[in-house]
């Protein structure tokens, strides 16, 4: 056995020194290793021998890629590079679209810890529509309204937690619930940065579908992304222009949406909104766990397994999962088998909420857009400390602005809205995703809007697969789980 390192990645300002220290040097684009491993599969010599061959030669490892990659088809081979992307400046808004990739890493300025200023874009599209000065001042109100609720908000946090407010180690923290809180008036044309990690077949990917997103402000990052990336690895990156189908297959479900459910007999949904709603699971969830799990255990066709497991006595079917779940601790993912479980949640979420949401990229969420009917979410303490009438006050001038930006430009309406406004959101995942959600965030340290969510969303699955999901919950609670179900002899 013979592990080597060929890689890792650099800041791109000591690249830059390099070159600059090495003129001639050619090989400074990750395209060399993706063109090495694609020769992997029909040349015998060792890879660091054909990684040499190709640092020597870029231009013929260039043609190598284009050859393997768009010619044959062998896409994954654009996955061995990879790119560290600074992104800035860029609306709340437009990182909900960029945070769909779910094969990317993303972290994020987080609204939570940072103490926000008057920090917004304004999109191309109000501009264009005469209504910039209008957008503006119901931003700046928001802003202002914010301060404010962050004044109000901190003396009452600290008052309600006295014991930890009596350790300075602890006053970040808690003036960090009281910005949590206060953010539910921010609007979602408030700044945003993050570091991004993707290789170019995402890179590819994310380009293609933003240039055909209908936000302006989409496009541009789609030009700038590209600009900042074409020279790297000109020969992995090829189709970044907008397709047919990106563009308009959304566009014509809507149209298709509105024709079936605006007929008759197919009225609005009244009265109060269902915030969680397990929508579907898979019927007999413990059986077909119980069944994948005796089958990895064992050399039985997975017919033979279901039998098995749907007439098994239920203490042999509770001994089976609490065999899979003895040794676990609290950082243990359960077993592949749990996979063979999905649940399907109807959301109504805030957008603060979705912003920890859709980081949960192995799920699939597919959401609907941001529907000022739905009401907005209030947190408690703005309740608490007396400001809930002044909130909705500000919701509703923002919700004002928004139907007049709605009637201009309706797809730059959204950048008005709050992170209190709400939209709904289908997630589908399997037990095992629900598990690695449930122990961040049902967790007591993880902000109370997604706790409260995640906390339904696990009594909910719990009642379709109690044995599926026995072992679930916040990773706080895991050592309380653990002794119900295996209590100390």
């Amino acid at each position: 056995m013979n592990i080597i390192l060929a890689g890792f990645n650099l800041d791109y300002e000591t690249i830059r020194e390099l070159q600059a220290a090495n003129p001639g040097a050619e090989h400074f684009t990750p395209e060399t290793i993706s063109a090495a491993y694609a020769r992997i599969s029909r040349n015998p010599a060792p890879v660091n021998e054909l990684r040499a061959a190709a640092r020597g030669e870029v231009e013929k490892a260039r043609r190598s890629n284009q050859s393997i990659v768009f010619d044959m088809g062998h896409s994954s081979i654009a996955e061995h590079a990879v790119f560290n992307v600074d992104v800035l400046g860029v609306s709340r808004l437009l990182v909900e679209e960029i945070e769909k990739f779910r094969l990317c890493s993303y972290t994020e300025k987080s609204q939570r810890y940072v103490l926000l200023q008057d920090d917004f874009i304004v999109p191309r599209e109000i501009g264009e529509a005469g209504l910039a000065e209008t957008f503006t001042r119901t931003v700046k109100a928001q802003n202002e309204f914010y301060h404010r609720l962050y004044e109000g908000l901190l003396p009452w946090v600290l008052a309600e937690n006295r014991d930890l407010a009596a350790v300075p180690a602890n006053r970040s923290m808690l003036e960090g619930w009281a910005k949590e809180d206060a953010r539910y008036v921010l609007c979602l044309a408030t700044e945003a940065q993050l570091g991004m990690t993707l290789n170019t077949r995402n890179l590819e990917l994310m380009l293609r579908r933003l240039a055909a997103h209908p936000l302006a402000e989409a496009k541009e990052y789609s030009r700038r992304l590209y600009d900042a990336t074409k020279g790297i690895a000109p020969s992995l990156v090829r189709y970044t222009e907008a397709t047919e189908f990106d563009c308009a297959t959304r566009e014509g479900l809507r149209a298709a949406a509105e024709s079936i459910l605006g007929r008759a007999g197919h009225p609005r949904a009244a009265g109060p909104t269902e915030e969680v709603r397990l929508a579907w699971a898979t019927p007999d969830a413990d059986a077909r766990v119980a069944a994948a799990l005796l089958h990895a255990a064992s050399r039985m066709p997975l017919e033979e397994c279901l039998r098995a497991a749907g007439s098994m006595s239920a203490e042999d079917r509770a001994g089976l999962f609490k065999a899979s779940f003895r040794c676990m601790k609290a950082w243990d993912t359960p077993l592949r088998e749990f996979e063979n479980a999905d649940l399907q949640f109807d959301l109504v979420v805030s957008a603060s909420c979705f912003a920890q949401l859709k980081r949960h990229r192995m799920a699939t969420l597919v959401s609907q857009d941001y529907d000022p009917s739905l009401d907005v979410t209030v947190p408690p303490s703005i309740a608490a400390i007396g400001m809930e009438n002044a909130f909705r006050e500000m919701t509703a001038r923002t919700e004002e602005t928004y139907g007049a930006i709605r009637r201009a430009a309706p797809a730059a309406a959204p950048y008005i809205l709050t992170n209190a406004h709400r939209k709904r959101v289908l997630m589908k995942m399997n037990a095992r995703e629900l598990y690695h959600i449930a122990r961040l965030r049902a967790d007591r340290h993880a902000q109370w809007d997604i706790r409260r969510l995640t906390e339904r969303m696990l009594a909910l699955g719990r009642e379709a697969m109690p044995l599926t999901l026995m072992m679930a919950g916040g990773k706080d609670r895991f050592a309380e789980i653990y002794r119900a179900s295996f209590p100390p002899a």
